[in-house]
């Protein structure tokens, strides 16, 4: 016997509209107005308008005829989308009781402009156009937040574009980086982003095809009201005029099965998802506690821990990428649909393209929000550069000691100084100068003692012509052999040159101001 609480939710009333309950990274966005089933219903009613509208154009319809249509489709209240659902159903799509319902609208108005509902299309012909149509519309906001997302990069990059910071390459610190460089990163990927968007947008096309694609239907027609054979060109004519009606791009052919419109934007959206991932990962990353070089402008809460502000935003757009290449995959198998109208392979598409729309508008819009309040601390930034006791420049070392030793025996000696200053916890210069003297000694045939770490209460002075590496390093002892000549000494401040991560920074400024002139003549972007 079902417990209390299924008897109350079973006396609840039925509601099947999605608002977004478990999809917060989408709920409430314009991209999800767009695309939700009163946005399809408002499109699938612009798409049966245009068609007669394209039809009065070429004579094959009354002008008074695409008046009406076009008035009972600008009344999209008059239907209901969920009983067009439950009656879907039976034919396997909504246009269907939707042409039912729009002829009777129709004939309310004008008895005889009521047959020139739909006259000579399919219903593929409908939806695809309606979807084409709803795609635009979404993916309008999409490129708004994009374009916004891109100038708040633009500026983070160019206040950071000197800000060092440890490079992170398989989760270790590599070499130093600025903060700008990896801004510009991410705005790369967005500009990359907003331009596939903006090319499969303005390729989206009309569909109008007929029956099985040769749009017989609409010769037959004007044949049998006593006009002209229709000459061969009409289908071409019909087509241009339908795309002019929409808005929409004139194919060059009907694509019923021919997919490449909705594969290519399953590949641009999935893309743009992966994109803003990249940047959402990282943020993600930064803003852990131990490391705290980045914070969302407005954290949110946990239902448990007052302390907690958790990076949502970044984590709602990661979210988003994980699913977003899933979907597209389904778009791109119903590239393989049989005959000239497949089964299935067409039915397919339906849900996941809108879901892939709603998740990559809620990501662009996320991104914005993120990239315009994102706090930035440059003093976590170089706190977490030092924490490995120099070891973050060890290559610029290898470089510099190779010049003096050769290339094996540089990177041998580094291997060794690294090691100890990743297994004792001394600083790097310590355990450099100390493999050095114990190098030199090897080369000078005393027997190679055990490097040890001076003692971190009492460090020595270091004078500039002193050939020790660095402050608080131990300059050798008047007992220390000379230094042999296979291995010259460093002079003390042109080592604490080479320990500086502030100053190893390599081509990283220039990278910025290269990848931020990429756009900057960019009329949308603000600067």
């Amino acid at each position: 016997m079902p417990g209390a609480e299924a008897s109350q939710a079973a006396e609840l009333p039925y509601d099947a509209a999605d608002m977004g309950l478990l999809a917060p990274s989408w709920a409430d966005s314009e991209v999800a107005a767009v695309t939700g089933d009163a946005g399809y219903l408002r499109a699938l009613l612009d798409a049966e308008a245009a068609l007669t509208r394209a039809q009065a154009a070429l004579g094959l319809a009354p002008e008074r005829a695409a008046a009406a249509v076009t008035a009972a489709a600008a009344e999209p209240h008059r239907h209901d989308p969920r009983t067009l659902a439950l009656r879907a159903r039976a034919a396997g799509n909504p246009v269907v009781p939707l042409v039912a319902d729009l002829t009777a609208a129709v004939a309310g108005r004008d008895a005889e402009a009521a047959a020139y509902v739909h006259r000579g299309a399919t219903s593929q012909d409908i939806l695809d156009t309606a979807t084409m149509l709803v795609c635009v519309r979404a993916l309008d906001t999409v490129l708004a937040d994009l374009t916004r997302t891109a100038g708040a990069l633009r500026r983070t990059a160019a206040e950071h574009r000197d800000t060092p910071m440890a490079g992170r390459t398989l989760t270790q610190h590599a070499v130093p980086t600025t903060f700008g460089l990896k801004v510009a990163g991410w705005r790369s990927l967005v500009v990359d982003a907003r331009e596939r968007l903006t090319s499969v947008r303005a390729a989206l096309p009309v569909q109008l095809g007929g029956a099985a694609g040769t749009l017989a239907a609409f010769h037959a027609y004007a044949e049998a009201e006593g006009g002209p054979v229709p000459a061969p060109g009409l289908g071409g004519r019909l087509l241009a005029r339908y795309a002019a009606e929409t808005g929409l791009a004139e194919p060059a052919l009907p694509w019923h099965a021919l997919r490449t419109p909705v594969a290519d934007l399953a590949g641009a959206l999935a893309f743009t998802a992966g994109a803003l991932g990249k940047l959402a990962a990282d943020v993600l990353t930064l803003s852990r506690t131990e490391l705290g070089e980045l914070s969302e402008g407005s954290g949110g809460g946990s239902s448990a821990m007052p302390h907690k502000a958790n990076p949502v935003r970044a984590t709602l757009i990661a979210a988003a990428a994980r699913q977003v290449p899933g979907l597209a995959a389904v778009l791109y198998g119903s590239l393989a649909a049989e005959d000239e109208r497949p089964a299935g392979a067409w039915h397919a598409e339906w849900q996941p393209l809108r879901e892939a729309l709603r998740l990559v508008g809620g990501a662009a819009r996320d991104a914005a929000e993120l990239t315009a309040e994102l706090r930035v601390h440059p003093h976590r930034m170089r706190q977490n550069l030092d924490a490995t006791g120099g070891l973050v420049v060890t290559e610029r070392l290898v470089a510099a000691l190779t010049a003096l030793t050769g290339r094996d025996e540089a990177r041998r000696i580094m291997d060794t100084a690294a090691r100890r200053t990743t297994q004792e916890g001394i600083e790097l210069a310590a355990a450099l100068h100390d493999t050095l003297e114990a190098a030199r000694r090897h080369e000078d045939g005393a027997p190679a003692e055990a490097p040890t770490a001076p003692a971190p209460s009492d460090p020595p002075a270091v004078s500039s012509d002193t050939p020790a590496v660095s402050s608080g390093t131990p300059a050798p002892s008047s007992g220390t052999p000379a230094p042999s000549p296979g291995i010259p000494p460093f002079p003390a401040a042109r080592l604490r040159q080479l320990l500086d991560p502030t100053d190893y920074l390599g081509s990283a400024g220039a990278f910025v101001d290269r990848a931020l002139a990429r756009t900057e003549n960019d009329p949308q972007e603000p600067v």
